[in-house]
Protein backbone atom coordinates (compact mmCIF):
# COMPACT_ATOMS: atom_id res chain seq x y z
CA UNK A 1 0.00 0.00 0.00
CA UNK A 2 0.98 3.48 -0.72
CA UNK A 3 2.43 5.57 2.05
CA UNK A 4 1.42 9.04 2.31
CA UNK A 5 3.63 11.79 3.71
CA UNK A 6 3.08 15.36 4.63
CA UNK A 7 -0.12 17.58 3.65
CA UNK A 8 -1.51 13.90 1.65
CA UNK A 9 -1.26 12.14 4.97
CA UNK A 10 -2.43 15.13 6.89
CA UNK A 11 -5.57 15.67 4.58
CA UNK A 12 -6.50 11.60 4.67
CA UNK A 13 -6.17 11.41 8.38
CA UNK A 14 -8.83 14.36 8.60
CA UNK A 15 -10.95 12.64 6.31
CA UNK A 16 -10.95 10.04 8.59
CA UNK A 17 -11.43 12.29 11.31
CA UNK A 18 -14.18 13.00 10.08
CA UNK A 19 -15.77 9.67 9.42
CA UNK A 20 -15.31 9.31 13.15
CA UNK A 21 -18.25 11.31 14.31
CA UNK A 22 -20.48 8.62 15.60
CA UNK A 23 -17.55 6.85 17.52
CA UNK A 24 -16.67 9.61 19.11
CA UNK A 25 -20.63 10.88 19.54
CA UNK A 26 -21.08 7.68 21.56
CA UNK A 27 -17.27 7.39 23.11
CA UNK A 28 -18.58 6.19 26.25
CA UNK A 29 -19.88 2.87 24.96
CA UNK A 30 -16.81 0.01 25.10
CA UNK A 31 -17.46 -1.89 21.96
CA UNK A 32 -19.01 -0.13 18.96
CA UNK A 33 -19.72 -2.44 16.56
CA UNK A 34 -19.84 -1.61 13.00
CA UNK A 35 -22.73 -3.66 10.73
CA UNK A 36 -23.06 -3.66 6.86
CA UNK A 37 -23.93 -6.09 4.52
CA UNK A 38 -22.83 -7.15 0.52
CA UNK A 39 -24.82 -8.46 -1.97
CA UNK A 40 -28.77 -7.77 -2.16
CA UNK A 41 -29.15 -7.16 -5.09
CA UNK A 42 -27.37 -9.90 -7.29
CA UNK A 43 -29.22 -12.46 -8.90
CA UNK A 44 -26.83 -15.50 -7.47
CA UNK A 45 -24.87 -15.92 -4.72
CA UNK A 46 -25.26 -15.56 -0.95
CA UNK A 47 -26.01 -12.08 1.12
CA UNK A 48 -23.06 -11.54 3.44
CA UNK A 49 -22.87 -8.91 6.47
CA UNK A 50 -19.96 -7.33 8.35
CA UNK A 51 -19.78 -6.74 11.87
CA UNK A 52 -16.60 -5.10 12.72
CA UNK A 53 -15.28 -3.92 16.39
CA UNK A 54 -11.76 -1.18 16.29
CA UNK A 55 -9.92 0.29 18.91
CA UNK A 56 -10.73 3.75 19.48
CA UNK A 57 -7.63 4.60 18.68
CA UNK A 58 -7.30 2.37 15.35
CA UNK A 59 -6.18 4.26 12.10
CA UNK A 60 -6.31 2.24 8.88
CA UNK A 61 -5.40 4.65 6.18
CA UNK A 62 -8.12 4.57 3.07
CA UNK A 63 -10.72 3.42 5.06
CA UNK A 64 -14.46 3.80 3.53
CA UNK A 65 -17.27 2.72 1.67
CA UNK A 66 -16.12 -0.21 -0.23
CA UNK A 67 -18.09 0.83 -2.96
CA UNK A 68 -15.34 3.39 -3.63
CA UNK A 69 -12.52 1.79 -3.09
CA UNK A 70 -10.59 -0.53 -5.76
CA UNK A 71 -10.73 -4.46 -5.80
CA UNK A 72 -6.85 -4.28 -4.58
CA UNK A 73 -7.19 -1.44 -1.92
CA UNK A 74 -10.40 -3.42 -0.57
CA UNK A 75 -8.25 -6.56 -0.62
CA UNK A 76 -5.22 -4.86 1.20
CA UNK A 77 -8.09 -3.23 3.90
CA UNK A 78 -9.65 -6.59 3.96
CA UNK A 79 -6.08 -7.90 5.71
CA UNK A 80 -5.41 -5.04 7.82
CA UNK A 81 -8.88 -4.77 9.15
CA UNK A 82 -9.06 -8.22 10.67
CA UNK A 83 -5.36 -7.80 11.76
CA UNK A 84 -6.49 -4.97 13.97
CA UNK A 85 -9.97 -5.35 15.06
CA UNK A 86 -10.76 -6.09 18.34
CA UNK A 87 -13.26 -8.65 16.77
CA UNK A 88 -15.13 -8.80 13.56
CA UNK A 89 -17.17 -12.07 12.12
CA UNK A 90 -18.67 -12.32 8.77
CA UNK A 91 -22.47 -13.42 7.98
CA UNK A 92 -23.55 -15.49 5.15
CA UNK A 93 -26.71 -16.71 3.85
CA UNK A 94 -27.51 -18.40 0.90
CA UNK A 95 -29.28 -17.97 -2.62
CA UNK A 96 -31.64 -20.93 -1.07
CA UNK A 97 -32.28 -19.12 2.44
CA UNK A 98 -32.86 -16.16 0.33
CA UNK A 99 -35.77 -17.28 -1.82
CA UNK A 100 -37.10 -19.04 1.41
CA UNK A 101 -37.30 -16.04 3.51
CA UNK A 102 -37.04 -13.27 0.94
CA UNK A 103 -33.67 -11.25 0.75
CA UNK A 104 -34.66 -8.78 3.62
CA UNK A 105 -34.99 -11.25 6.07
CA UNK A 106 -31.77 -13.06 4.65
CA UNK A 107 -29.80 -9.89 5.41
CA UNK A 108 -30.94 -9.40 8.69
CA UNK A 109 -29.89 -13.05 9.31
CA UNK A 110 -26.91 -12.88 7.96
CA UNK A 111 -26.28 -9.47 10.44
CA UNK A 112 -27.56 -11.52 13.33
CA UNK A 113 -25.07 -14.12 12.44
CA UNK A 114 -22.66 -11.89 12.58
CA UNK A 115 -23.01 -10.42 15.66
CA UNK A 116 -22.95 -13.94 17.09
CA UNK A 117 -20.10 -14.65 15.85
CA UNK A 118 -18.05 -11.81 17.76
CA UNK A 119 -15.78 -12.89 20.15
CA UNK A 120 -16.54 -9.73 22.48
CA UNK A 121 -20.11 -8.56 23.18
CA UNK A 122 -20.71 -4.74 21.74
CA UNK A 123 -22.67 -2.25 23.68
CA UNK A 124 -23.49 -0.49 20.78
CA UNK A 125 -24.56 -1.21 16.65
CA UNK A 126 -23.89 1.34 14.39
CA UNK A 127 -25.56 0.04 11.02
CA UNK A 128 -25.81 1.33 7.73
CA UNK A 129 -29.13 2.03 6.92
CA UNK A 130 -30.98 -0.46 9.05
CA UNK A 131 -32.63 -1.44 12.07
CA UNK A 132 -32.09 -5.36 12.96
CA UNK A 133 -35.47 -7.02 14.37
CA UNK A 134 -35.36 -8.82 17.90
CA UNK A 135 -32.17 -7.89 18.60
CA UNK A 136 -31.10 -6.45 22.33
CA UNK A 137 -28.47 -4.48 21.42
CA UNK A 138 -28.74 -1.10 21.25
CA UNK A 139 -28.84 -0.02 17.53
CA UNK A 140 -28.44 3.11 15.71
CA UNK A 141 -29.37 3.51 11.84
CA UNK A 142 -26.86 6.02 9.70
CA UNK A 143 -27.96 6.54 6.32
CA UNK A 144 -25.10 6.52 3.94
CA UNK A 145 -23.30 4.92 7.51
CA UNK A 146 -20.39 3.31 5.05
CA UNK A 147 -19.02 6.73 4.24
CA UNK A 148 -20.13 7.92 7.74
CA UNK A 149 -18.43 5.63 10.05
CA UNK A 150 -15.34 3.94 10.52
CA UNK A 151 -16.91 0.75 11.92
CA UNK A 152 -19.23 0.60 9.37
CA UNK A 153 -17.13 1.07 6.12
CA UNK A 154 -14.79 -1.54 7.65
CA UNK A 155 -18.18 -3.74 8.08
CA UNK A 156 -18.85 -3.00 4.43
CA UNK A 157 -15.29 -3.96 3.02
CA UNK A 158 -15.18 -7.38 4.96
CA UNK A 159 -18.47 -8.31 3.87
CA UNK A 160 -17.98 -7.21 0.44
CA UNK A 161 -14.39 -9.23 0.07
CA UNK A 162 -15.77 -12.02 1.86
CA UNK A 163 -18.77 -12.71 -0.77
CA UNK A 164 -16.41 -11.76 -3.72
CA UNK A 165 -14.09 -14.53 -2.86
CA UNK A 166 -17.37 -16.51 -2.24
CA UNK A 167 -17.98 -15.57 -5.44
CA UNK A 168 -14.84 -16.76 -7.22
CA UNK A 169 -14.78 -20.04 -5.77
CA UNK A 170 -18.32 -20.38 -7.48
CA UNK A 171 -16.89 -19.67 -10.43
CA UNK A 172 -14.97 -22.31 -10.36
CA UNK A 173 -17.44 -24.75 -9.82
CA UNK A 174 -19.68 -22.89 -12.56
CA UNK A 175 -17.64 -21.08 -14.85
CA UNK A 176 -20.00 -20.37 -18.08
CA UNK A 177 -21.52 -18.00 -15.84
CA UNK A 178 -18.55 -15.66 -15.28
CA UNK A 179 -19.23 -15.23 -11.37
CA UNK A 180 -15.64 -14.27 -11.11
CA UNK A 181 -15.97 -11.42 -12.71
CA UNK A 182 -19.80 -9.80 -12.16
CA UNK A 183 -20.13 -11.49 -8.89
CA UNK A 184 -23.94 -12.57 -9.52
CA UNK A 185 -25.09 -9.33 -10.49
CA UNK A 186 -27.29 -8.98 -13.84
CA UNK A 187 -25.39 -7.67 -16.41
CA UNK A 188 -25.60 -8.27 -19.81
CA UNK A 189 -22.65 -11.77 -19.56
CA UNK A 190 -24.57 -12.80 -16.66
CA UNK A 191 -27.89 -12.50 -18.82
CA UNK A 192 -27.52 -13.97 -21.64
CA UNK A 193 -25.51 -17.09 -20.12
CA UNK A 194 -28.79 -17.79 -17.98
CA UNK A 195 -30.63 -17.67 -21.39
CA UNK A 196 -28.10 -20.29 -22.68
CA UNK A 197 -27.45 -22.36 -19.59
CA UNK A 198 -30.49 -21.29 -17.50
CA UNK A 199 -30.22 -21.50 -13.70
CA UNK A 200 -27.68 -23.09 -11.72
CA UNK A 201 -27.76 -23.95 -8.30
CA UNK A 202 -26.38 -20.50 -6.61
CA UNK A 203 -29.28 -18.33 -8.47
CA UNK A 204 -32.00 -16.61 -6.67
CA UNK A 205 -34.93 -18.37 -8.29
CA UNK A 206 -37.20 -15.93 -7.20
CA UNK A 207 -35.65 -12.66 -8.53
CA UNK A 208 -35.59 -15.51 -11.88
CA UNK A 209 -39.01 -15.85 -11.80
CA UNK A 210 -39.48 -15.77 -15.75
CA UNK A 211 -36.46 -18.54 -16.21
CA UNK A 212 -38.25 -21.13 -14.01
CA UNK A 213 -40.68 -22.54 -16.74
CA UNK A 214 -38.86 -23.76 -19.01
CA UNK A 215 -39.31 -21.27 -21.52
CA UNK A 216 -35.45 -19.25 -21.29
CA UNK A 217 -33.65 -22.39 -20.17
CA UNK A 218 -33.59 -25.83 -18.58
CA UNK A 219 -33.30 -25.18 -14.33
CA UNK A 220 -29.85 -27.21 -13.42
CA UNK A 221 -30.43 -27.86 -10.07
CA UNK A 222 -32.14 -27.20 -6.59
CA UNK A 223 -31.12 -23.70 -4.62
CA UNK A 224 -27.96 -24.55 -2.31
Amino acid sequence: MKTLSGEKLAAERQRLECMREYEHQYASCQAICGIDEAGRGPLAGPVAAGAVILPADCEILYLNDSKKLSEKRREELFLEIKEKAVAWAVGIVNAGEIDEINILKATYKAMKKAIEGLSVTPDLLLNDAVIIPDVTTRQVKIIKGDAKSVSIAAASILAKVTRDHLMEEYDALYPEYGFGRHKGYGTSAHMAAIKEHGLCPIHRRTFLKKYISGTQGEDNGSPV
